[in-house]
């Protein structure tokens, strides 16, 4: 399923089904409601909530081992086939969330 983040303040943030649900449920929202609302109100603490998570994501990447690493190499999870980080899923949601905090504006999915 394709998930359609919407806000007065950006551009439409667009993203595949499992990465959305992940997402929407580290902003607190229930991750099985095709449709939702990030209120006004409720974006200081789902940025945070954002933010804290790309953090907690980061410092887990930076743990890794040399053995991680080479079990991705011999799996062919290396290049373009490597995973992507949260961070990166992450970032246009993060971006539309900020500037709707700063304009004074919602975000919606699923509408």
């Amino acid at each position: 399923m394709l998930y359609t983040f919407k806000s007065e303040a950006s551009a439409d943030v667009l993203m595949l089904g499992d990465a959305a649900k992940e997402l929407v449920a580290i902003l607190g929202k229930d991750p099985q409601d095709t449709k939702g609302i990030v209120t006004v109100e409720q974006l200081p603490g789902a940025i945070a909530r954002l933010k804290a998570a790309i953090e907690e994501d980061r410092a887990r990447r930076a743990a890794r081992t040399e053995a991680d690493e080479e079990a991705d190499r011999e799996a062919g999870r290396t290049g373009m086939a490597a995973a992507v980080s949260l961070a990166q899923r992450a970032w246009p949601l993060l971006d539309m969330l900020e500037t709707a905090q700063r304009e004074g504006v919602p975000v919606v999915w699923g509408v």
